[in-house]
This record gives C-alpha cells, structure tokens and sequence, in this order.
C-alpha cells in the first residue's frame, strides 16, 4: 500500500520522492558585457533560513563578503497553500524590492506559464525584473567565482583548481545519498522506498566519518565549498532528519569525527549567525502535514555547537 505523499508531482509509481529540475538557470558572470554582469546592488536573494538549499547561499553570501553588494530578503519558514510568503514574523520580512506577498510572484513575472513547485532559494534581477537563478548550486558557484570585484573576501577560493575534479566528484556523491538522501527517506512514500533511501544516508556518513579521521576537513586544512555543501545538512540532521524524517540509525552526535567537524564549521566567524533552529524546526515540523499532521514541533535535541572541537590538530593533514 502507497501512502499519501507530500508533494504527488515529486513521487515515482513506486514511492520513491523524485526532486524536480531547477527552472531558471541562467548565469550571472564576472563580465561586463554578460546579459547578466556580477554588478554590486543589482542582485537580491530571496532565502528561507530553513531550506538547506538556501543556507548554501547564505553562508557563501557572508564567507565572500558580499552582504552589501548582493541584498538578501528572508521569508516567513511556515510554508502555506499558497507557498513560502513574505511576512513581518521573527527572523523574517515582508519583501522591499518587489512588494510580492508570496515567492511565487516572482516565477510567475518571470515564466507566466510556470506551473511547478516554487522553491528557494532565487536569484533575483532588479535590472531585468526577473528571475536569474532558483539553483542553490549554481547561485553558489556564481557567488564562488563571479563576485570577487564587489567581495570584501575575494581571496578566499571555496572552488580551487587543484581540487576541482574531487569536488565535483563528492559534491554529487553528497548530494545524491546524504543531501537529497534525507528527502528520498523522509517523502518516501513505501517501505521499501523509504528503507533503501535511509539506508544510503549512512553507508555516505559511514564514509564520510572515516575520511575525517585523519583530516581536518573534507579535503585537508581549510573548508572548501563541499564542507558547506554537507554542513548544511549536519546541522539539520539531528534536530530534523533524525526523527521527523526517519532516519534514525544514527545521530551525528554519535559520529565523533562528523560531530566534531560539524562544530568545527559552525564556529568559524559569521556561520552561527546564519543557523536558526526556530525557522528550521518550525519549517519542517509545521509544514509537512503528510508527516507530521499534529504540527506539533518538538521541544529539542539539545546540542550544545559551542564546545571546542579540538580538530585544529589536523589542520595540516591532506
């Protein structure tokens, strides 16, 4: 028997949560005569603090230095019918570049004939009115590598020459079995479906604590832009994934390298400011009705990111 699923256009015949394409994927480059050119103050993001996919973003947005060049616009984390919307709650806003109530005005001012699930986080032009980008990987890499004129850190390479390829291999390892892996287990609609997916999440994490062994990060002495790739679904895990999504074989507390390398991360300057439990829990716990339709969020974990991870020891470790 198929249970309900939370989003039916997202679900294969035999349960499994099939994650749609990203709609806009144009690019936005560091040069001038570019339909999009990397200009300070033309940009504006559009995030929710408790999408993970947003949170790529937003850290790699405050790891550049680029808060002042590229504005950002936080939305409510309570997901209605009608979509994610801008409202004067804690932690978020209404919109003040376009006055849209909902996100959704924006994909459809961009493609009128849109008819798919409207995500974030979003790119926004203000110059052309539109929608540049509503992939995170694309709007990070954009961030990485076009924006060093208007960075306050253009020195810092999250997307090195040397480690390219590497990158580009475990980026979609992570993706696919931990990254998406906790959303194939979680809107899994079938046993089996579910099972195989939750499974797949920690022969990754298995892998992934043995490699942080005897490094630092993942590849070596300084995070690169796969640590924040996977952070962002470290962080949410033991408050989210563990529990309302199933995926209950582990915590990463009980991993002593991935929780370690986990605070690690958290506690380089500027990170923690852009976690909020509030927005993630509440998101997640209020919004799933096919998972959780008590809406009932619960009252912890308690995690305390603030204890030292004492991993500065492998920092010269490749």
């Amino acid at each position: 028997m198929t249970a309900h699923a939370q989003f039916p256009l997202e679900q294969s015949g035999d349960g499994r949560f099939v994650r749609q394409g990203d709609a806009f994927r144009d690019r936005v480059r560091a040069d001038p005569s570019s339909p999009f050119p990397a200009e300070a103050g033309r940009y504006h993001l559009y995030v929710s603090l408790a999408c993970p996919w947003a949170h790529r973003t937003i850290i790699v947005r405050r790891l550049m230095g680029l808060e002042d060049a590229i504005g950002m616009t936080v939305l409510d984390p309570i997901r209605d019918e009608l979509g994610w919307a801008f409202r004067p709650v804690p932690g978020a806003s209404l919109d003040p570049v376009n006055g849209f109530a909902y996100l959704a005005e924006a994909y459809r001012a961009t493609n009128p004939h849109y008819h798919g699930r409207v995500t974030v986080p979003v790119l926004w032009d203000t110059r052309t009115q539109r929608i540049v980008s509503n992939s995170d990987d694309d709007i990070m890499r954009m961030f990485e590598t076009e924006f060093a004129a208007p960075a306050v850190h253009p020195e810092l390479d999250l997307y090195p020459p040397e480690h390219r390829r590497e990158i580009d291999i475990l980026n979609e390892e992570i993706y696919e079995t931990v990254n998406d892996g906790v959303y194939k287990a979680g809107f899994a609609s079938a046993q089996d479906s579910y099972a195989a997916a939750a499974r797949t999440v920690f022969v990754t994490l298995d892998h992934l604590e043995a490699r942080l062994a005897d490094r630092r990060y993942l590849f070596g002495g300084v995070p690169l832009e796969t640590d924040w790739r996977l952070f962002v679904t470290l962080i949410r895990f033991d408050a989210v994934y563990f529990g309302h999504f199933k995926c209950n074989l582990r915590r990463i507390v009980d991993y002593p390298n991935l929780w370690g390398y986990l605070r690690d991360l958290y506690q380089i300057p500027g990170i923690a400011a852009t976690v909020n439990f509030d927005h993630i829990k509440r998101h997640y716990y209020m919004t799933h009705d096919e998972i959780n339709p008590t809406r009932i969020v619960p009252i912890g974990p308690l995690l305390d990111l603030n204890v030292p991870p004492g991993r500065d020891r492998l920092s010269l470790a490749v």
